[in-house]
């Protein structure tokens, strides 16, 4: 068990770096703690993370353990640098995945570049690399060559190309650092061409690659740095090979300590679609969104008889769950990989679909309309039809417990909605007539979750308790044609039952498999944040995100799954797409929501 200052103020101290084909997170002692190759659902090559022992190290650390450090991002990038500072003196980690335009595709390898640069005095360092395979049970023998060392026995051949003593290194001894050091990490194929020259040639590329991205995002007038920052975030999330967006990198990051609710995180779950669309469609970046709509087009292929909340990246349903022989972070186990709510039934995965397609149909930008996204409009249609009145496993995946789930018969409503839109811009007045069915019989189901009670719309068809998902009845559109009044008593029952700090809210009051939650799930505060600013309320709203950013972020913005009030800790995977997507959303729901001009504010 971990002590109590063990828990407090706990803060994953880490910054990611990736280039939309792997991502890597990188410790304030320069330890690389994470990184999976060749995909975002690989085994570790290196995850110290979960397993001290067995999890490998990519260090560059002082030789010394007293040290100072800090991490932050080269402006509107996601490059890393980390400065150490020591008696002897002071050097930057500068980490990177490189990422940049090349007869015309776009240069995203699979190399982990890591430059050490020398600030000050005549600092010692230990350079140690200890790859790892298959969950740390493949241990790799090494080989020096002429300017490199060599791994062998991993999947592919792995290289590690340096300008540093190669003998230092393979023996992990320390050495001055007198020149600026250079360290290519390479999977398959190895770096071709000299060293320094490659390395400042695609660290300047890079550079330039993002801020560029970064200009090109359309900005709220509030929260700039951390829409900027959770944007940029989100990016290296999508496997950009199929256009999937997994809703974390990591694993088994326990969503509190001790208890069990630890979970891989590195899959897509179709229940995000909607959130995470509207995000990237307020950046105004569409090449983004087009490939997470035809991701979502070509799973569809694969499984017709209903779609499964989650899958892999190359859209591949098998999700075993297995449990490793991992000590887990900070002795949590048990460590997972899979997960086993792809099993489970989740419904609203329909409407979320047929809502991203109604971006597509919509927006001038898309040339062509194919026929298959025609049929996946129908197809999903026909599933809320088909599945209306069928109980599932909610939007928090309970285990063994189904219901008529409010979240999933909203997304019945908005889907059907969006697809009779769709169906009018098309002129198809049969899909036009089912959609409006549809329409209106999910609003019946809808207002049969209304407690006159607590004067708000419940967790499921029979039951009074509350989840604080619902609260996107609101931000989504429902109460467009009702009397205001419910929705700001919605807000007011969330607030009384859920809320369990100032804008911190757990999912629900109930007890599930794993007893009561104890720490708030972000993504509600921010579902929250926006029904405030959807109600008028954009003042307080605006209080409550900047309250949220600042409390729960990491050293560098960064925000996790889980936020424990009472320790005043991040819990949870890490970073969490769905964090990110609701500090953008949230960001721009307050911007909407401000009537006066910016200068007059």
């Amino acid at each position: 068990m971990n002590s109590t200052a063990e828990l407090k103020n706990h803060r994953y101290q880490q910054g990611l770096i990736g280039n939309c084909a792997f991502l890597a997170l990188v410790e304030q002692n320069t330890n690389v703690s994470w990184m999976c190759w060749p995909r975002f659902d690989s085994s570790f090559i290196f995850g110290s993370l979960l397993d001290k022992d067995r999890g490998g190290e990519f260090s560059l650390k002082p030789h010394s353990d007293s040290f100072n450090s800090h991490q932050s991002y080269l402006k509107n990038t996601n490059i890393l640098r980390t400065r150490i500072e020591t008696k002897e003196g002071a050097y930057d980690v500068i980490d990177f995945a490189p990422r940049f335009t090349l007869f015309e595709r776009y240069h995203k390898p699979l190399m982990l570049f890591r430059k050490v640069k020398k600030v000050s005095g005549r600092p010692r360092i230990v350079a140690k690399c200890k790859p790892v395979g298959k969950y740390g049970e493949i241990v790799p023998g090494n080989l020096m060559g002429s300017n490199h060392i060599r791994y062998e026995g991993l999947e592919n051949p792995v290289r590690l190309t340096t300008n540093a003593p190669l003998t230092y290194v393979q023996e992990e001894k320390p050495f001055y650092l007198d020149d600026d050091i250079y360290f290519v990490l390479s999977w398959g194929i190895p770096l071709e061409g000299p060293l320094e020259t490659t390395f400042e040639d695609f660290f300047k590329r890079t550079e330039k690659y993002w801020q560029k991205w970064i200009e090109h995002c359309h900005l709220p007038q509030v929260f700039q740095n951390e829409v900027i920052r959770s944007a940029l975030a989100l990016k290296i999330h999508q496997y950009e090979d199929t256009g999937a967006i997994i809703a974390s990198a990591t694993t088994s990051l326990p969503e509190i300590p001790h208890e069990g609710r630890n979970w891989d995180y590195r899959f897509c779950w179709l229940r995000d679609t909607y959130y995470t669309l509207s995000a990237i469609n307020s950046l105004g970046h569409f090449e983004e969104m087009e490939k997470y709509a035809h991701f979502i087009e070509n799973i569809e292929i694969q499984n017709s008889k209903t779609y499964q909340p989650c899958y892999r990246i190359d859209g591949s349903t098998d999700l075993t769950e297995l449990i490793l022989p991992l000590d887990g972070y900070m002795g949590n186990k048990p460590v997972r990989i899979g997960n086993q709510a792809a099993e489970q039934i989740q419904h609203d995965a329909y409407g979320q679909i047929l809502m991203a397609l109604f971006k597509l149909y919509t927006d001038e930008r898309v040339n062509a309309k194919t026929g298959r996204s025609l049929r996946l409009v129908e197809k999903a249609l026909s599933y809320i039809e088909q599945y209306m009145t069928t109980p599932d496993n909610g939007v928090w995946e309970f285990r063994g417990k189904q219901a008529l789930h409010s979240y999933a018969l909203m997304f019945h409503w908005a889907g059907s909605a969006a697809a009779r839109s769709v169906a009018r811009k098309l002129g198809d007045q049969s899909l036009e007539q089912r959609a409006e069915a549809a329409l209106k019989r999910s609003a019946d189901l809808i207002e049969e979750c209304y407690s006159k009670d607590k004067k708000a719309y419940t967790q499921a068809i029979g039951t009074e308790e509350l989840d604080a998902s619902i609260l996107q009845l609101i931000t989504i559109g429902y109460f467009h044609d009702k009397p205001p009044e419910l929705a700001k008593e919605l807000i007011a029952a969330v607030e009384k039952e859920l809320m369990i700090s100032p804008g911190f809210l757990v999912r629900y009051a109930h007890v599930d498999d794993f007893g009561l939650q104890k720490s708030a799930f972000l993504v509600c505060s921010f579902w929250y944040i926006e029904a405030l600013a959807a109600t008028g309320q954009e003042d307080k709203a605006e209080e409550l995100l900047r309250h949220i950013t600042a409390t729960a972020s990491n050293q560098v913005g960064l925000l996790a799954e889980d936020f424990d009030v009472e320790n005043n800790s991040q819990w949870g995977n890490f970073p969490q797409t769905y964090s990110h997507v609701g500090v953008i959303n949230c960001a721009y729901a307050i911007d909407k929501a401000r009537k006066k001009p910016p200068f007059l504010s």
